[in-house]
């Protein structure tokens, strides 16, 4: 009777566990959820706007919560920047060097660096914007942060540009790499359908045809 009164415990217990566990997971699921979305909503009104000029109440109210409530996630507005530069980096540094350990070869791997990095570009215009004008705006932590990253993700391209032209000065692999990132995050500027500009679509293929010929030019 003990044994099996043991066990009829146990088995409430797991099954206690069972209906506690997915709800967790769901409150973590919903946590994060308007966490990015937050952060959709800074990078929004921060390219409109200039970080200086948007509020904490700004940020609340672009993403359907009162202004207090962005506290829960984020210590300030200085914070959220943080989060949204340094977590792009990031994710530019990981994306980056999955799609070169994935690749068949090197040239495989470069045509697919160039067609992820336009695919950031076209579908994070405001955060380019933002990191251009309001990378000073960072805390000292998260600005060397973001320089880190950017170093790490430079130097993927880099080391993968001196596989396919041996002999080439490091500077001017690094030159080249650096040109490129230019001309694709101008897409912010440049590739719009109206005041004369192209849609994205459009834009794609000239902006990967350009960054491999740029690229793979001799110096």
């Amino acid at each position: 009777m003990q044994a099996g009164a043991v066990q009829a415990g146990a088995l409430q217990s797991g099954a206690a566990q069972k209906q506690t566990v997915p709800s967790l997971t769901l409150r973590g699921r919903a946590k994060a959820s308007r966490r990015q979305l937050m952060l959709t909503a800074a990078a929004e009104l921060f390219a409109q706007h200039g970080f200086s000029r948007v509020s904490i109440e700004d940020l609340g109210a672009a993403a359907g919560v009162s202004g207090p409530a962005v506290y829960r996630h984020f210590s300030g507005k200085q914070a959220v920047l943080g989060a949204l530069l340094v977590g792009v980096s990031d994710d530019l540094l990981q994306g980056g060097s999955a799609v070169v350990a994935q690749a068949a070869d090197g040239q495989a791997a470069l045509c697919g660096l160039i067609r992820f990095h336009v695919d950031f570009a076209l579908a994070n215009r405001d955060v380019i914007r933002v990191q251009d004008r309001d990378l000073d705006s960072l805390a000292a932590d998260d600005k060397a942060a973001v320089r880190t990253l950017q170093r790490s993700y430079i130097d993927v391209w880099v080391k993968l540009l001196g596989r396919l032209q041996p002999g080439t000065a490091t500077a001017i692999l690094r030159l080249k790499v650096q040109a490129t990132f230019g001309l694709i995050n101008s897409t912010p500027h440049s590739a719009r359908s109206q005041h004369g500009g192209v849609c994205g679509e459009t834009a794609r293929p000239v902006l990967e045809a350009m960054a491999l010929a740029g690229l793979l030019a001799r110096a």
